[in-house]
C-alpha cells in the first residue's frame, strides 16, 4: 500500500463508502448503468474478457478502486498513470460506426457518474447508515471528494453534489440505449459460481438491479430504485441483501484487507494477521 499519507482522509467519507460490502451491490448496479451508453458498451465488448474471464476483469475494477482509496499518494498517481495508459490502447468505432475513445473526457465522465451513483445508491439501501457519523448530507461530501479519482484520469466538468450527480445522470439519457439482453443475463448469473456463492451473488445482483438510478433502470431492464422504494417485495429483497452483507462483515471483520493494511501503514491499526504470516512489507 507504499507510504505516507493518500489522496483520501482515513477518517473520512470515501474510506467509508469503499469499505463498506455495500460496494459489492454498487459494482453489478454500476456496470448496469455504464451498460446503457453505447460507446462505452462498444469499448468494454472490444477490448475486455469479461465474458471468457469476467473475475479477471472484475480485479482490474478491483485494484483501481482499492489502490485509488487506500493505497499511498505515490501509488494513487502511479495507478491513475497505469490506467491512462490502458485506455490509449481501447479505441475504434462503435457497430453503428462512431469512433470511441476510452481517454475521451466525455467517456471517462459517464463511467465517473455511473460509478459514482450506483456506488451512493448501494450505501443508502444496503450499507451501514453514514448519517450519524458524517451527517445527513454525507452524500454530497462523497461526490465532491471522489470527483478527485475521475479528475486524475482525464474526465472533466464532474459534479460535486448528490443533486448534481442527479442532474448530470438526467442529461445524458438521450443518448443512451438499452443494455444488451446477453449482457443483463451476464451480470445476473455470471459463469464459475458454486451452488453457496451462487446464492449469495443472485442476492447481491437483485439488490444492484434496485438500487440503479431512475434515469437508468428501464434501459437496464431493471427496476431501480424508484420502483424499488415504493415496493414491498422489492423492500424486502433488499432487506435480504442487507442482511447478507451483515453476515459477511461479521465473518471477515470490521475492515477489509485492504483497509486493514492501510490503516497499519499509517500508524492507525496493528499490522494485519495475513501480512505478519506471510512477512510482507507494506
Amino acid at each position: 500500500m507504499g507510504t505516507g499519507p493518500g489522496w483520501f482522509d482515513p477518517g473520512g467519507v470515501v474510506w467509508r463508502v469503499h469499505g463498506d460490502l455495500s460496494t459489492l451491490v454498487g459494482g453489478v448496479a454500476a456496470l448496469l448503468g455504464q451498460g446503457t451508453h453505447p460507446l462505452a458498451l462498444a469499448g468494454v465488448q472490444r477490448h475486455s474478457t469479461y465474458r471468457t474471464d469476467p473475475w479477471a476483469r472484475l480485479a482490474g475494477t478491483a485494484r483501481w478502486l482499492v489502490v485509488t482509496t487506500f493505497g499511498s499518494g505515490e501509488l494513487a498517481e502511479r495507478e491513475a498513470t497505469r490506467v491512462r495508459g490502458m485506455h490509449e490502447r481501447v479505441r475504434g468505432r462503435a457497430p453503428d460506426g462512431r469512433p470511441y475513445a476510452a481517454s475521451d473526457p466525455a467517456l471517462l465522465r459517464w463511467v465517473h457518474l455511473a460509478f459514482t451513483d450506483a456506488f451512493l445508491a448501494a450505501q443508502d439501501l444496503c450499507g451501514q447508515d453514514l448519517r450519524p457519523r458524517f451527517g445527513p448530507r454525507w452524500g454530497d461530501a462523497y461526490v465532491a471528494d471522489w470527483a478527485r479519482s475521475a479528475h486524475a484520469l482525464g474526465a472533466q466538468d464532474l459534479p460535486m453534489s448528490r443533486s448534481g450527480l442527479a442532474e448530470a445522470l438526467a442529461e445524458q439519457r438521450p443518448g443512451l440505449t438499452p443494455v444488451p439482453a446477453d449482457l443483463r443475463t451476464f451480470l445476473a448469473r455470471p459463469a464459475g459460481l458454486a451452488g453457496t456463492e451462487r446464492l449469495v451473488y443472485g442476492r447481491i445482483a437483485r439488490a444492484g438491479a434496485l438500487v440503479l438510478s431512475p434515469a437508468l433502470a428501464d434501459l437496464a431492464g431493471v427496476p431501480g430504485r424508484a420502483r424499488a422504494t415504493a415496493s414491498p417485495v422489492h423492500q424486502g429483497e433488499l432487506a435480504v441483501a442487507r442482511s447478507s452483507l451483515r453476515a459477511l462483515r461479521l465473518a471477515l471483520g470490521p475492515y477489509s484487507p485492504s483497509e486493514h493494511a492501510a490503516r497499519h501503514r499509517l500508524g492507525l491499526a496493528p499490522p494485519p494477521p495475513w501480512l505478519s504470516a506471510e512477512g510482507v512489507r507494506p
